[in-house]
């Protein structure tokens, strides 16, 4: 089998150690293997990079499940050509022995061409990442305790949620403030509210006449200090958000799509400002005028795809690595099972809803 890469090293990454082979060519044309375990400490990293600088490697691959990668790939990226792997692919290659170690058998797989890396976004993408991945963490984190204060107020009688649209609202909360610090006249609890709901007064009075207890009232007080601090995380980081938008340079003309090969070329060509690259705001703002998607679920699009959409020929590429396309599978006339799959769930989330808040 033809050679592609005489000098790589294959990486076996678990949560305290990372075992590595090398596979190099010595002076005399033969094949040099070397194995070699380290920590996952960085100092223990930077002698595993030093280790394969000395070594004359190149090409580095590495196989992990979870975050394990991660620390790996931070201190190896930039000095070699990496390659994050998935375990499901490496075990399906054929030819595979038992008796030969992860690693090896990742590096040689990595020799003859036959690995297959994962899409690993630039830096400033996988910043993006994390923030707006912690943001819809922070979202969905809030609906959680909105449905708890919900659950606290059928307990002890209160049917707000049969008069107002939502519990979180201005008006409905003025009401749950003044019931968790003590006030008990409907009244007064219906006076509170502002807006449309000034017409429901004798409805207001109604629902929120109940049975609370100071129990009650903990309980409350609890859950809207909670949505209080949930909020001000949400706020802070979209502010984060948007300066990290904004402090992105321009990308180079390289990272530009183009879907015209070169044969198509000709002087029917766009103009050259038609392929001026996009800043990260300006491809925010742009998916924002989809119908349907708002600029929080913008940015999550741009953080989880990018602005180089060179690596899906098509969109239905797009939709099959999101794993939104139903599967195909017939035969003899049965329709069989048709499961989409496991995909990239945040892109997946991303593309069927919006989130708006």
């Amino acid at each position: 089998m033809e050679v592609l890469n005489p000098h790589c090293a294959g990486l076996d990454v678990h949560k305290k150690t990372v075992v590595a082979c090398c596979l190099t060519i010595s002076s005399t044309g033969e094949l040099e293997r070397e194995l070699h375990t380290f920590g996952t400490m960085s100092t223990d990293l930077l002698k595993l990079s030093d280790w394969l600088a000395s070594k004359g490697i190149t090409q580095v691959a590495m196989e992990s499940t979870g975050e394990y990668w991660k620390p790996v790939y931070n201190l190896l990226e930039g000095s070699f050509e990496l390659l994050v792997v998935n375990a499901q692919h490496v075990k399906n290659v054929p030819g595979r022995k038992t008796d030969v170690k992860d690693a090896e058998w990742i590096a040689q797989l990595l020799r003859h061409g036959l690995l297959r890396g994962s899409l690993i976004p630039s830096l400033p993408q996988r910043d993006l990442r994390d923030l707006t991945r912690s943001r819809t963490n922070l979202v969905r984190e809030r609906v959680t305790v909105v449905t708890r204060l919900q659950k606290v107020l059928e307990w002890a009688n209160i049917k707000l949620a049969c008069v107002v649209s939502d519990i979180n609202g201005v008006s409905a909360r003025r009401m749950l403030a003044a019931i968790a610090q003590g006030t008990d006249d409907t009244q007064s609890l219906a006076g509170l509210a502002v807006g449309s709901l000034q017409h429901k007064r004798q409805e207001l009075e109604k629902a929120l006449s109940g049975r609370v207890r100071e129990h009650h009232r903990f309980l409350i007080a609890a859950h809207l200090s909670h949505l209080d601090f949930l909020e001000a995380q949400i706020a802070t980081f979209d502010t984060k958000i948007t300066q990290h938008l904004q402090s992105q340079p321009l990308p180079c003309a390289a990272q530009t799509t183009n879907s015209r090969s070169p044969e198509q070329s000709d002087s029917t060509s766009e103009p050259s400002s038609m392929q001026t690259p996009l800043t990260w705001e300006e491809a925010v703002n742009l998916l924002d005028t989809i119908p349907g998607v708002a600029r929080r679920t913008a940015e999550l699009l741009l953080a989880e795809i990018g602005l180089d959409m060179s690596r899906f020929p098509t969109a239905a590429h797009l939709a099959k690595w999101a794993r939104l396309c139903p599967g195909n599978n017939e035969s003899a006339g049965k329709r069989l099972s048709g499961t989409i799959g496991q995909g990239h769930q945040w892109l997946r989330s991303g593309l069927a809803v919006s989130y708006t808040h």
